[in-house]
């Protein structure tokens, strides 16, 4: 492959979520100037929205983001070709926007969000998913009548090792933690849920590649939250930061912390921009918010030396090259067209 270049999948909404794209698109990309060459939709599957990788398998899913949501699994070839793998599954309720594979590769995890809860499926050793083990549902609400009228389980993320499983909800303005069960598939609590400030509406969380801290952006109030992270999952607030110095509706999306973990980068939609934020201190400092070329990215993933950003409503991935240095992004080459990009996956 090193010839080619790598492959890069690119999700998506569809027309029954509103989009412009036929699935899941594939690019090739080079590793020296971060090209991407987009290759044409490998996957025709319907809304897309959010893709991840199996640990050790050669497996693709997505979630299908409809008002019965379901998952998808495809074997990836070394072109980017996609085969289905197995059926979809029903994930048990609506608008699923986020999934995981935990760290051993035997689970998968979704966040439906307009169901405002997590699904556990189990992966047999090909990365298979089985009928579904487990479903937990969110109850509660927030303040903001119209976003958060019930639960909305934005993000599921896995802990390393013994750590419990972070789960996102901008409805209730919580972040459950889980410990799963590998024999029965079950999530159990650990601990009461953590809440943030009112109204925040948490989407995603980063975690530092310490282990001790993660941050989360609020899209309802704009906000990044820096927490310290003890062993058994919980969380305790060290302070919060504004996500954009612009004016105008800034609703933050993706959330990422640099492997080297010395800077946070953080996407705006609304003000269309990159926020980066230096973590040398005990908050995040703000260095540089880089305008993206269009309003609204959705999602932006890290390749070495490169930030790709999905701008859903510009039908567009920019490519930006990352100052090792500074962490300063400057765009590099012209937009790749790509219809209704909402997720990255290198």
């Amino acid at each position: 492959m090193s010839g080619q270049g790598e492959v890069v999948h690119i999700g998506g909404y569809t027309a029954q979520s509103g989009g412009r794209g036929s699935g899941i698109v594939a690019a090739r990309r080079d590793p020296a100037t971060g090209a991407l060459t987009p290759i044409g939709t490998v996957a025709v599957t319907p809304s897309p929205s959010f893709l991840v990788r199996h640990p050790t398998q050669p497996v693709l899913y997505a979630v299908n983001e409809l008002t019965d949501g379901e998952i998808s699994a495809w074997r990836v070839g070394s072109d980017g070709a996609l085969d289905p793998l197995g059926s979809s599954r029903s994930t048990g309720g609506a608008e699923p926007c986020h999934l995981a594979v935990l760290p051993d590769g035997g689970h998968l995890v979704a966040a439906n969000y307009g169901g405002g809860s997590v699904a556990v499926f189990p992966l047999d050793p090909q990365g298979v998913p089985g009928e579904r083990t487990d479903l937990v549902v969110h109850e509660g609400h927030g303040p903001d009548p119209e976003r958060q009228e019930r639960a909305h389980t934005h993000m599921v993320s896995p802990g390393p090792g013994r750590e419990p499983l972070l789960a996102v909800d901008l409805g209730t303005d919580s972040v459950y933690r889980y410990d799963l069960d590998g024999a029965s598939g079950r999530l159990v609590p650990r601990g009461p849920r953590m809440h943030t400030t009112p109204g925040t509406g948490p989407r995603h969380l980063a975690r530092h590649p310490d282990g001790r801290r993660c941050y989360l952006v609020g899209e309802l109030d704009a906000s990044v939250t820096a927490y310290e992270l003890s062993d058994d999952g919980a969380l305790h607030q060290r302070g919060r930061v504004d996500a954009s110095e612009r004016t105008g509706h800034v609703q933050p999306s993706e959330v990422a912390v640099s492997p080297d973990g010395r800077f946070l980068y953080v996407a705006n939609r609304g003000v269309g921009t990159v926020a980066v934020f230096a973590l040398a201190g005990e908050l995040p400092e703000l260095v540089a918010e880089v305008d993206t070329g269009g309003e609204w990215p959705r999602h932006f993933a890290m390749i070495g030396q490169h930030l790709y950003v999905a701008d859903e409503r510009a039908d567009m991935v920019r490519v930006f090259r990352r100052d090792a240095d500074t962490g300063i992004p400057v765009p590099v080459g012209e937009p790749v067209p790509v219809p209704s990009p909402t997720c990255v996956l290198p």
